[in-house]
């Protein structure tokens, strides 16, 4: 028996007791960011160099601590980044939130397409545009110093062609010299309604910022509704936005982007859950 495979095998009982979700994903991420391979070459490791640090991780997952936090990374489509205290961990769902307007931006007539990113956190959203929609120039927008500093790390480790420009400010006021000129604004902002608080995992709830996950106003909604104003402002006409928002929200956030404001081609989208996950829509020729 390969010793390392066998101290997973026992990690995983442990983090199966103690609630984690995913238990044996979670023991073979951490015995891989702690022995410095990928999951699939975890066989490979010798017994002479099992790392104890290994147990160190286990124990802090076992206690509520985000696995991401532990081993500082978090893998978004084609991206791997760093993460940890102080900002947003990224999620599988909003990948398809991503890769709509990437695929929205492949199909667009422009040649160098002009995007916002509003609240990138980590960057995931913004570096994964700058990758897959190579022409695009993207614009990340953070208003809160501590994920600022973790999008800096991550836009300066993987933006190697320079297509992404972070600037730390708020939503509601960002870029106001490229109002009317950007093709496409995308968002995960803030959504959580804080009468939902004793439902949201407690991990999440004790480690994510806060002003990532509350989103102010009775329905959580207030955030959304200022990307709606930015969008509006920043968009030309015929340019899109999209805006994630829980599976339960779908129907409330269709109706932030009225068609009295200007937008048109309003919709309601589904993760690979089939769930609705963001809403999109094309801001009109005036």
């Amino acid at each position: 028996m390969n010793l390392l495979l066998d101290e997973i095998a026992r990690a995983t009982a442990r983090l199966a007791e103690a609630g984690v979700a995913s238990p044996r994903a979670d023991a073979e991420e951490l015995a891989a960011a702690v022995h410095g391979v990928r999951r699939a070459e975890l066989h490979a490791v010798p017994d002479g160099a099992f790392d104890a640090r290994f147990w160190e991780g286990v124990a802090r997952r076992e206690a509520g601590e985000p696995l991401q936090h532990i081993t500082g990374r978090a893998f978004f489509r084609y991206l791997e980044l760093k993460v940890g205290p102080g900002v947003f961990v990224p999620r599988p769902e909003t990948e398809v939130v991503a890769g709509w307007a990437i695929d929205t931006l492949r199909d667009m007539d422009v040649t160098d397409p002009l995007v916002v990113d509003l609240g990138t956190g980590s960057g995931a959203i913004a570096l994964s545009i700058a990758q897959e929609a190579p022409r695009a120039r993207v614009h990340a927008v953070e208003r809160d110093p501590k994920a600022y500093v973790h999008a800096t790390h991550n836009i300066e480790e993987l933006d190697d062609r320079g297509r992404v420009r972070l600037h730390l400010a708020d939503f509601s006021t960002a870029l106001g010299d490229l109002d009317g000129t950007v093709d496409l604004v995308i968002s995960n902002p803030p959504y959580i309604p804080m009468s939902e608080w004793e439902y949201v995992p407690q991990d999440v709830r004790d480690h994510d910022p806060p002003d990532a996950l509350w989103g102010g106003g009775d329905d959580g909604l207030d955030a959304v509704r200022v990307v709606e104003r930015t969008a509006r402002r920043l968009l030309r006409p015929g340019g899109y936005v999209a805006v994630e928002h829980s599976d339960l929200q779908g129907n409330a956030v269709y109706w932030v982007f009225p068609e009295e404001n200007g937008w048109r081609d309003v919709r309601n989208r589904r993760d690979l859950t089939n769930r609705d996950r963001f809403v999109t829509a094309r801001l009109g020729a005036e």
